[in-house]
C-alpha cells in the first residue's frame, strides 16, 4: 500500500520573511518601573534559544524571545544582550556537527513542489567542538535542557556528547567542562532575568509517544515511582514533582541571590494538548478510498478485524477492535502498552485455521494491539508512517503500519499516558506558581496563553492567531514552527508581548509590545 497519509500542506505560497519593526515612539514615556535592566539574563531550554523548525540556525535565534525581550529593554535603560555565537552557521542551515558528522538536522523548510515539510538542503557548519567561550552569555537558553541539567556538572563537557552524558549546545558555549549553565548565568550578575524551564522534564515522554528509546517498551515513570535521583533517569522519564520542585527553588533562589536581589519573570509550561505536534494527525485517518475500496475492506475485515473482533469480544472487550468502515474515516490500530495482553488468547484461537506457526505471529503482534479513539494523541512524524510497510512484521500478510500492524508505542500518546503529562504538568506549575510567589516573582502563564491558541488568541492588533497548524488559509496566522512544537518568529514575538505585558503589569513598567505581525513565518521554497 503507499503512503497515503500525509498530512502536510503547502502553508502558503509567497509567504514572504520581513525584518521586525518595533514600536519605539520616541516621545514615548516608557520607564522600568520597579526593575532594573541593566543586566539581564534568560535561563531557560529550545524556547529561551529560539529553536524553531527543528533546530537553532543564525536566523531563528535572533527572533528568540529574549532578544527581543532585551532589544525593548534598552529603551529602559538595559545593557548589553548577548547570546551564542551562530555566525559559524554561515548558510543559515542550523543543525549540528560533531568531528565533520552530523549530529543534529537541518532546519525544516517548506518544498512547494512537495507541498510538505522538510529539511532543507545542505550540510550544517556548526562544528560542537569549536569553543572558544571565556565568558558567559546573556541568553543561557539550552535546547534539550530539563531542569536538574541547570545545575548539572559535565553537562558542558564535550567528552560527553558522543556518549550521552552532555548537551552540545551548551558544550559550544560552556565556561569549562565542569561548568554548570546556572553557575555561568550567574557570572553575569544579573538584576533582571527570564526563568522558563520544566518544559523538557515531560515533554520528551510525551512526543516519544511514552515510550522509551526502543520505540517499543513504556517509559519508567519516576513521577510516580518516588525516585529521587535524576542521575538514574532515562532520557524520556517524566522528572519526579519533588525533584522539579526542589531544583526549580535552588534556581530561584540562586537567581536572586545578588547583592541588591534580581528581579524577574516565571513562565508555566504548556499543555501538550494545544501544541500543533500532538493535535494534527487524526486518529482515524483510515478513509475507505485510503484503504483501497471495498473490497479491500472486506479482505481485512475477514482475515484481520473480524477475527480480532471476536476474540477481544469472548474476552470483554468488544470495543478494542472493530470491523473496518467502507463509508467512513477508520482509526488506526495501534499497540498499547496498557492493555491486557492477549497473545495466547489470540495464538490459540487461531492455530486450528492458520496453523501454530502463523497463529503465533499473530498473537505476538496483536496481543496489545487496539484501535485508536478521539482521546489518542497520535504524533507528528506518525504521518509519514502511517500507511507503510513495517519491515519487522512477521509476516507480509500483516505488515502495513497502521492498517494490518499495530502503530508503535512511540507513536501515539494514549489516554493513560496524558494522564501522566497532565498530572506532571499540573504539579510542576504548581511549583512554578508558589515558588514565584514565594519570592515576589511575576509569572507568565504560557500554559494558558498555549492553550488558547486551540480556539484563537486576539493579539494587541486585532489580529487572531490559532493552532490550525497546516492549513494555507491560515498559514500568516499560526504561531508555530514546522517541527509543531516550538513557535515560530511570529509565536516568539507574541510570547515576548504577553511577557512584556506581565513585567508592566507586575513591576509597574512602561514597555512597549513588538509588531508580531511584521515576523516571518515559514520558509518556503519552490524547490528544495
Amino acid at each position: 500500500m503507499k503512503n497515503k497519509f500525509i498530512y502536510l500542506a503547502v502553508l502558503a505560497a509567497g509567504f514572504a520573511s520581513c525584518e521586525p519593526e518595533f514600536e519605539n515612539e520616541v516621545d514615548a514615556n516608557y520607564t522600568s518601573g520597579d526593575a532594573d535592566f541593566t543586566t539581564y539574563v534568560a535561563i531557560g531550554n529550545s524556547l529561551t534559544a529560539g529553536y524553531m523548525d527543528g533546530t537553532v540556525s543564525r536566523g531563528s535565534q535572533a527572533n528568540s524571545f529574549p532578544n527581543l525581550l532585551a532589544q525593548q529593554f534598552t529603551l529602559v535603560g538595559g545593557g548589553e544582550f548577548t547570546q551564542p555565537s551562530f555566525a559559524d552557521d554561515v548558510d543559515n542551515l542550523g543543525g549540528l556537527m560533531l568531528g565533520g558528522i552530523p549530529i543534529g538536522s537541518t532546519r525544516l523548510v517548506i518544498d512547494a513542489s512537495e507541498g510538505r515539510p522538510e529539511t532543507i538542503v545542505g550540510t550544517s557548519t556548526i562544528e560542537v567542538s569549536n569553543n572558544l567561550q571565556a565568558t558567559a552569555y546573556n541568553n543561557m537558553g539550552v535546547p534539550g535542557a530539563k531542569s536538574f541539567h541547570l545545575v548539572a556538572s559535565g553537562y558542558g563537557n564535550l567528552a560527553g556528547v558522543s556518549l550521552g552524558q552532555s548537551n552540545p549546545y551548551f558544550v559550544r558555549h560552556a565556561t569549562s567542562p565542569t561548568a554548570t549553565i546556572l553557575d555561568d548565568a550567574m557570572t553575569k550578575n544579573p538584576t533582571f532575568f527570564t526563568n522558563w524551564i520544566g518544559a523538557n522534564d515531560v515533554l520528551s515522554y510525551a512526543t516519544n509517544g511514552g515510550a522509551q528509546s526502543d520505540g517499543e517498551t513504556p517509559a519508567a515513570d519516576h513521577n510516580t515511582t518516588g525516585n529521587l535521583d535524576p542521575s538514574t533517569y532515562g532520557g524520556n522519564d517524566i522528572t519526579n514533582s519533588n525533584v522539579f520542585a526542589s531544583v526549580y527553588s535552588t534556581i530561584i533562589n540562586t537567581l536572586i541571590s545578588g547583592g541588591a536581589g534580581a528581579k524577574g519573570v516565571v513562565a508555566t509550561i504548556p499543555s501538550v494538548t494545544s501544541i500543533p505536534y500532538f493535535t494534527t494527525v487524526p486518529y482515524n485517518p483510515l478513509s475507505p478510498t485510503a484503504l483501497g475500496g471495498a473490497t479491500n475492506i472486506n479482505t481485512l475485515n475477514a482475515q484481520l478485524y473480524g477475527p480480532l473482533n471476536q476474540i477481544f469480544s469472548a474476552y470483554g472487550e468488544p470495543s478494542r477492535v472493530k470491523l473496518l468502515s467502507a463509508t467512513a474515516a477508520n482509526p488506526i490500530l495501534i499497540y498499547d502498552a496498557d492493555a491486557a495482553d492477549r497473545s495466547a488468547e489470540i495464538t490459540g484461537a487461531l492455530t486450528p485455521t492458520l496453523g501454530a506457526p502463523t497463529a503465533t505471529a499473530f498473537g505476538m503482534v496483536f496481543g496489545k494491539a487496539r484501535q485508536a479513539t478521539r482521546e489518542d494523541l497520535v504524533v507528528l512524524p506518525a504521518s509519514s508512517v502511517i500507511g507503510t510497510p513495517n519491515t519487522s512484521s512477521p509476516s507480509t500478510l500483516i505488515n502495513i503500519n497502521g492498517v494490518s500492524y499495530p502503530m508503535a508505542n512511540k507513536w501515539v500518546l494514549t489516554s493513560n499516558e496524558k494522564a501522566k503529562v497532565a498530572n506532571a504538568t499540573a504539579s510542576y506549575n504548581s511549583s512554578i506558581r508558589s515558588i514565584a510567589a514565594a519570592n515576589g516573582l511575576a509569572v507568565a502563564d504560557m500554559n494558558a496563553i498555549m492553550n488558547q491558541l486551540v480556539g484563537g488568541l486576539r493579539i494587541e492588533d486585532g489580529t487572531i492567531y490559532t493552532a490550525n497548524y497546516f492549513s494555507s488559509a491560515t498559514a500568516s496566522t499560526v504561531l508555530f514552527s514546522l517541527d509543531g512544537v516550538h513557535p515560530n518568529a511570529k509565536g516568539y514575538a507574541v510570547i515576548t508581548n504577553e511577557i512584556i505585558k506581565v513585567i508592566n503589569r507586575h513591576y509597574n513598567a512602561n514597555l512597549p509590545f513588538v509588531y508580531a505581525s511584521s515576523f516571518p513565518g515559514a520558509t518556503i521554497l519552490q524547490t528544495n
